[in-house]
């Protein structure tokens, strides 16, 4: 099946890419953005591995969500899989896409080898109240300009101020950093896509982390927002065989912000445990 397809899902469509042979290592790309966030990993990886990428609903080349309807993205992942006659892989996802990859874990745990979670931020998941109140504080005070901009109708502002202050704050004048912003920028309709009718797992999926026994390897970001931190922590220590390595001067998107260090450790991991 080597090539680009679409894949059928409830209700919608999903862009899918594959290369190699061997075992399948499936990569969920983060929420601003779409597959192509994997440039520089998908050919490396496919010298080793059957490696599949996907466009999420409502990102990329997929089909958008419809306002009302029902969707999940465990369950449109786990359609991709069946499409691709995949009985197990190791899933590799960045932020949203590692939320997914957690709960396809925990739903379908016969189908998932390992898991890398990069920047990755489970639902349910709560600080101390102090922790809480000073996270609030900061999304407040970031988020109100970019609501502004896009009330306004200025969604590019609104991009470039999610990007500075959030989500890319190492810059995007390196060939990293200007992938980054150019992929978010295909994207711009996502500021205003109603994904209000997405399922959230029952009960969320910070308190089933014990659940998860596959080998998982945790990234954390070292810009990211102030959360995302002990997120990574709590991760590392709930999920029983799991291992947190740190790629230093990284924000959120990992894997271009810093492609070689990320193809090293995921790839020396995935080497031991597949």
């Amino acid at each position: 099946m080597t090539g680009s397809r679409f894949v059928d899902v409830e209700g919608g469509r999903l862009y899918v890419e594959e290369a190699g042979s061997g075992d399948a290592v499936v990569f969920l790309h983060p929420g601003l953005w779409d597959s192509r966030t994997w440039d520089p990993q998908f050919a490396t990886f496919a010298e080793r591995y059957r490696v599949l990428r996907l466009d999420a609903r409502g990102y990329g080349r997929s089909s958008r969500p419809e306002p009302g309807v029902p969707y999940s993205h465990a369950r449109d992942l786990l359609a991709v899989f069946d499409d691709a006659g995949i009985e197990r892989a190791a899933i590799v996802g960045c932020s949203m896409g590692g939320a997914t990859a957690i709960d396809f874990t925990i739903v379908h745990p016969e189908r998932v080898a390992a898991l890398v979670l990069a920047a990755a931020g489970p639902s349910g998941f709560e600080g101390t109240p102090e922790q809480e109140a000073d996270w609030e504080a900061w999304w407040t005070e970031h988020d109100a300009p970019v609501d502004a901009a896009v009330e306004a109708g200025d969604l590019e502002r609104a991009q470039d101020l999610r990007l500075s202050t959030m989500w890319a704050r190492l810059g995007t004048g390196d060939e990293g950093g200007r992938r980054i912003r150019d992929i978010a920028f295909d994207n711009l309709h996502e500021l205003t896509m109603d994904e209000s009718a997405q399922e959230q797992l029952d009960p969320p999926a910070f308190e089933r982390l014990g659940e998860i026994s596959v080998p998982t390897l945790v990234l954390p970001a070292d810009h990211d927002p102030p959360e995302m931190e002990p997120i990574a922590v709590a991760l590392a220590e709930r999920i029983p065989n799991a291992r947190l390595v740190r790629i230093p001067e990284t924000d959120h998107v990992i894997n271009l912000r810093r492609p070689e260090e990320f193809d090293r450790v995921v790839l020396r991991f995935l080497a031991e445990v597949l």
